[in-house]
């Protein structure tokens, strides 16, 4: 898993390379503005493209000047600089730079007002003015500068991070930073660009390696992790000769009701498909003739008034909520199961039952998981206004209740009892479609059943699932949950070949 770190320590890991690489901090600068460039080169190819350059006072504007700089030299015919200095601050490499760009042939300009920019004619705009660290809105110029540089028809990129966005903290709701097409960024993603809200600083990302020790931004202290390929393939264990079904646990899912048994059937294929040795689904009568149609593999639990606590002592692990209605009934069933104090996954009305009755959720049962959207999750925790707050109270949540939570979004959250947060990067728009989390809750169901622990099969699963509809959508525009079930043991196979 990456570190994913703060402005703070991102610098701390810049100062750490310059005193034991050792390398100035001008020559970082410059190891950064070429991976930059070797980037653009590749997003930009038009070398008679009209690019202005804006560069700031500070660093990050110190990247701009010595962009600008490489940019001519590998014979970019039209770069303009504008050197931003709404104050008379400015860093030592930044001065540098200056001093550098000024022995070729790329024009200068000083802007000293917003206005003075109005004007300006570009294809493309480096956005270089302000870097990372900035953690409260634009005023003044520089707030009239960006919207000014929004409402161009420029396509904007901006260097590491774009002007006015906080890159850990709250995302205020009237971001008024630039809005930028592309951010290049060094080394890391910042912690900001998996939230939902980034969406109103830029469309797209690219990573680039600086050159920074890679040892010494793993050691710092972080609970921002993004998950990567080695790790789930670390995860997987491989089945061992002489196995059997019964070696991979029994699972059942509490799912389904009359006009929703679709919902059941998709969790429990996912189930089947991620590995559960047994899987039983407790549905109500009249879906037994499509489930034995649809999943033969299957078997059932007949849902009724009549059925006793010992009658769910058997399973390893219950999943339970998918379609499966909020009657009363459902609501006395989930109490009963609460009280085996089995390990749980709680998905969609299992989420909106516990929400309506607090006291089921104080008796779940540690290392249980529950797996909400955005709207689910407020119904259980309160009403928050951003999603940094949701995942600060997700941390507490998890933390002292010892459970697991799996807020969905893009980018999926897995807040872990110990206050870490792993980020899933798989998935796609290509997924938007209904029956998504049924599957991903019948993954996670699957791998509790085979023992692994509740942190692991969690994370396991998101990023199977993630990448299952990774793997579908390179041929198809839109990929439904019934395909990401079935395609889930070729992508872990795939995972444990690469």
């Amino acid at each position: 898993m990456q570190n994913l770190i703060t402005a703070n320590q991102m610098h701390e890991a810049d100062n750490y390379v310059i005193i034991n690489q050792p390398i100035s901090s001008i020559n970082l600068m410059e190891n950064a503005s070429k991976a930059f460039c070797k980037c653009f080169k590749k997003e930009v190819v038009d070398k008679d493209a009209q690019i202005s350059i804006l560069c700031g006072q500070g660093n990050n504007g110190g990247d701009g000047l010595a962009i600008a700089r490489l940019l001519h030299n590998d014979k970019y015919k039209n770069i303009s600089v504008y050197v931003i200095k709404f104050t008379d601050n400015q860093s030592e490499d930044n001065k540098q730079n200056v001093k550098r760009l000024l022995k070729v042939k790329v024009p200068v300009t000083i802007v000293k007002t917003a206005e003075r920019l109005r004007e300006l004619k570009a294809d493309i705009i480096i956005d270089a003015m302000l870097g990372s660290g900035l953690n409260k809105p634009l005023k003044d110029d520089y707030a009239d500068l960006v919207a000014l540089i929004n409402a161009s028809k420029a396509r904007i990129i901006s260097v590491d991070v774009p002007t006015g966005f906080p890159t850990e903290g709250e995302i205020p709701e009237n971001y008024n930073g630039i809005k930028a097409d592309l951010v290049i960024s060094f080394q890391r993603p910042k912690i900001n660009f998996f939230f939902p809200e980034s969406a109103k600083a830029f469309d797209s990302c690219k990573i680039v390696d600086i050159g920074l020790d890679e040892n010494f931004i793993q050691s710092l202290p972080s609970n921002w992790k993004l998950l990567e390929k080695s790790d789930i393939k670390k995860l997987i264990k491989q089945r061992a000769n002489f196995s059997h079904k019964g070696t991979y646990g029994h699972a059942l899912l509490v799912a389904g009701n009359t006009t929703t048994m679709g919902a059941a059937i998709l969790t429990a294929c996912a189930c089947l498909n991620a590995g559960a040795g047994l899987t039983t689904i407790c549905i109500p009568q009249s879906g037994l003739t499509a489930l034995n149609t649809a999943l033969p593999e299957a078997m059932t639990l007949p849902r009724n008034e009549h059925l006793a606590i010992e009658d769910f002592e058997q399973y390893n692990v219950i999943g339970i909520g998918s379609g499966l209605g909020l009657e009363p009934e459902n609501e006395e069933l989930f109490d009963k199961i609460i009280n085996l104090n089995k390990p749980i996954i709680v998905d969609a009305d299992g989420l909106t039952i516990l929400s309506k009755r607090k006291d089921l959720l104080d008796k779940l049962s540690a290392q249980s998981i529950l797996t909400p959207h955005m709207k689910e999750f407020d119904r259980l925790f309160g009403e928050h206004k951003s999603w940094w707050a949701r995942i600060k109270t997700a941390q507490k949540e998890a933390k002292g209740r010892d459970l697991v939570i799996v807020l969905k979004n893009q980018y999926t959250f897995i807040c872990l009892p110990t206050g870490e947060v792993r980020i899933n990067p798989t998935g796609n728009p290509a997924m938007a479609s209904g029956g998504m989390g049924d599957v991903l809750t019948g993954i996670i169901t699957a791998f509790v059943a085979q023992g692994y622990s509740a942190e692991d099969a969690a994370t396991m699963a998101v990023y199977l699932h993630g990448r299952a509809g990774d793997k579908l959508a390179e041929n198809r525009f839109v990929v439904s949950a019934h395909q990401v079930a079935l395609e889930i043991p070729k992508t872990m196979k795939s995972i444990l070949r690469s």
